[in-house]
């Protein structure tokens, strides 16, 4: 592989690294097990009260 082919290969795979870490995230952030179990114990709170 020649060396201008090559750093442009190099090249390209930073700039999609950099470009997708300027992007917004698709996933969400993890919430632990123990968390999820808190946050939805207290949205069934708020629903009986209501």
């Amino acid at each position: 592989m020649n060396r201008k082919k090559k750093l442009n290969q190099i090249f390209n795979k930073r700039l999609k690294k950099a470009k997708a870490k300027r992007s917004p995230n698709q996933k969400d952030k993890y919430i632990a097990k123990a968390d999820r179990e808190t946050v939805s114990e207290s949205d069934t709170d708020l629903n009986l009260q209501q």
